[in-house]
This record gives C-alpha cells, structure tokens and sequence, in this order.
C-alpha cells in the first residue's frame, strides 16, 4: 500500500469543510469565521493537519474560507490541503483549468497536496473520460500544482474496479464508509472498500459519521454505546469504525463547531482501533439504526443548489426522519410540524416539486428524491 503521507506527521482525522458553522440565521456561505479560525488553531495545535474542500463545499465559500483562516495564517509547509473538480460545472476543456486556476486564487495555496475528480460514478465517469481529466490531472502533477491525484466515488464496486484498472496511475480513492453503509446494496461501502484494496489505493473515508447521522442515535444505541464506554460520545463510534480499517489513510469528518473537533480530537490524537468486543456493539447499533432510518440522506446538500423550487431537501428529510423514529401514533402532533412550517417560510414546499430530476441526478445516495419529497408532503400536509 503506497505511503501517501508526503512525510507529514500522520494522524488519521482530517478536518471536512462541507459542514462549517455559519452566523446565527445565516445560509450556507454565510460562515463563521472566527470560529472556523480557532477551530483551525486547535486542529493544528493538537498535531492534525489534513484539510478537504472543494469547489462549491458552504455556497461556494469553503475555499475562500480555507484561504482567510488556514493559508493566510500558517506557513504553506505545515498543513495539506485537497480540493475537488466536479463535473457539474465543467463542459469544455478549458473549464477545467478556469476552475483549477481560479481554485489556486481562492485558496491561496499556491499547490494541492491532493486533488480529486470529485463525485466519480457510473454517470460522471464518461465524462470526466470524454475531457480527459485523468491525463490533465498527472499533467497538474508534472508542473508541481498537484502532489497526489485521486479521486472521491459514489458508484458500485463494479465500476469502481473497471476505473482502478484503466487507470492504474491514480494514487488514492476517497469512499463513502460508516457502519450503517458498509454492508448496503446501494451504497456497497465494503464492495467498494475490498476493490481498493485489491487495486492497493490507499483510502479517505467520507461521510464516516453519515452526516451526522451516527452523532444524533436513537436512544437504545445510545445507551448500548453508554453502557460500554461511559465517556465515548457515539460518533466516536463511527469515526473509529472506520478509522479502524487497515488500509484507510485518512478520516474526514465535517466538523460543525469547536465543541464537534473537541470531541473528535480527544479520541483520535491517540487513536485506539475498535477492540472485537466493541466491533460486535457496533454490527448491533447497525441493525438498530438501519430498523428506524426512513430516508437515508446525509445532508450533503448537492441536491439544493440547481433546485429551481429552492426546495430544503435535506432539513425535510433529516424532520421526516426524526419523526418516524417518534411514536405518532401516540403522539399525533411534534415540533416538527412547527419546524417544517418556519421552514416554508425561506423555502419552497416538499409539495412544490415539479419533478424535474435534477436533484436525483446529484445525489450521491442514489436516493429517489421525488418520491420522497412527496412522502414528506403528504407527511407536513396532515
């Protein structure tokens, strides 16, 4: 397994800017950047230095962000940094380099110690082939702008493979792993994970606490995870589920706010891998949660930007979700209803679907969004 490393100090926790805190009331891109700053401060204090962004991560924001609290205030040596070119927002050659040149000026990096093809599956490979984008891609590498190409996948762990042996010059591959994925039909984390392995790609994990999925659990997880190890919040669970995995490099997690890399930190400074006992507590949460889960959504919110109803897909969905885990039956009535009511107010209704697709062409989940939405409708419409 390549040594990808670039003779940094090698902690497995890396710091994902797609969740940054934002100001009281604010979007996406409204970040909070003197909290970013001092999380920042603490990750780098604490001996971590691995920093993931990409084009259009918090509005488009996140690179400017990296810029302002991370390259602008530590020399260039002591951090790395990877970014992203998504297909979504190129349709010509020269759209590659006008997003990697403009990345270079965001960020104020001067170079990306990796840079993914970002988003790779059955559907964005052609096209990342037809502008040729893994040549471009070492030719970046040629002129130093690029230490280690890869790429981030969502797709089966049959084109997985067929990418990996076409393309062989490819350094790591960044997958979806969580416990609630890694045996999944849909999302094939182990699939995914055992083709990389074949091939002898180191691996980033995303989406290791399934957007934030496995932070929030339902409370008999909870309290299985509490009976074990008292202190252990449960996303520390997740974080080393897959941290734990031999041949994982790193593990990013969107780190919301400091008290999230605090907790994340204090378990991963001196990483511990899951003991046997702790595995079987973990394939028991599994079964738990994946009873209660109605729409599996991570909240990457790559669904919203196109929606031309300004739909709030993934808050309605994470409001379903909680609402199905609640007895209703007993109940009839929870907060949600209010929540998804204040909501309307900024954004179009569940109900407001045209059914145009693009959001289900955008999603790395897979998930039949329409059908959902209009599960939620009919849901918040009682």
């Amino acid at each position: 397994m390549k040594d990808i490393s670039l003779g940094m100090p090698h902690k497995k926790l890396g710091f994902g800017l797609m969740r940054l805190p934002v100001k009281e009331g604010g979007k996406a891109g409204d970040i909070d950047l003197e909290q970013v700053k001092k999380m920042v401060d603490l990750f780098l204090r604490r001996g971590f230095t691995y920093f993931d962004t990409a084009w259009m991560y918090c509005g488009f924001q996140s690179e400017p962000a990296v810029k302002e609290a991370l390259v602008s205030r530590y020399p260039r040596e002591s951090f790395t940094l990877a970014t992203k070119l998504n297909a979504a927002f190129f349709d010509s050659l020269e759209g590659r380099d006008e997003i990697f040149n403009q990345q270079l000026e965001k960020t104020g990096a001067g170079y990306f110690d990796y840079y993914l093809l970002h988003g790779m599956d059955g559907g964005n490979y052609p096209k990342f082939e037809k502008y040729d984008c893994f040549r471009w891609l070492l030719e970046k590498k040629e002129q130093g702008l690029v230490r280690c190409p890869g790429f981030s996948f969502h797709g089966t762990a049959e084109v997985l493979d067929e990418i990996l042996t076409k393309h062989p010059e490819l350094e790591f591959v960044q997958l979806q792993i969580n416990y609630l994925d890694w045996e999944s039909q849909w999302i094939q984390s182990k699939k995914c994970y055992e083709v990389a392995v074949k091939h002898e790609k180191p691996v980033i994990v995303m989406e290791p606490v399934k957007g934030g999925t496995l932070a929030k659990v339902p409370g008999e997880v909870e309290k299985l995870f509490r009976e074990y190890a008292p202190e252990s919040s449960p996303a520390s669970w997740a974080v080393r589920f897959a941290a734990s995995l031999d041949n994982v490099f790193m593990v990013l997690s969107g780190m919301s706010s400091l008290m999230q890399m605090e907790d994340n930190l204090s378990y991963m400074e001196h990483f511990q891998p899951l003991k046997e006992e702790e595995k079987s507590l973990v394939a028991k949460a599994e079964k738990l949660i994946n009873g209660q889960i109605a729409i599996p959504c991570t909240g990457c919110s790559y669904c919203t930007d196109g929606c031309p109803q300004k739909i709030a897909i993934p808050q309605y969905f994470s409001l379903y979700n909680e609402d199905m885990r609640e007895h209703l039956e007993e109940k009839g009535w929870t907060v949600n209803f209010s929540n998804y009511d204040h909501l309307t107010e900024a954004f179009g209704k569940a109900g407001d679907c045209i059914q145009c697709g693009q959001c289900e062409g955008m999603c790395p989940q897979h998930l039949p969004i329409i059908q959902h939405l209009q599960e939620v409708a009919k849901h918040y419409g009682k």
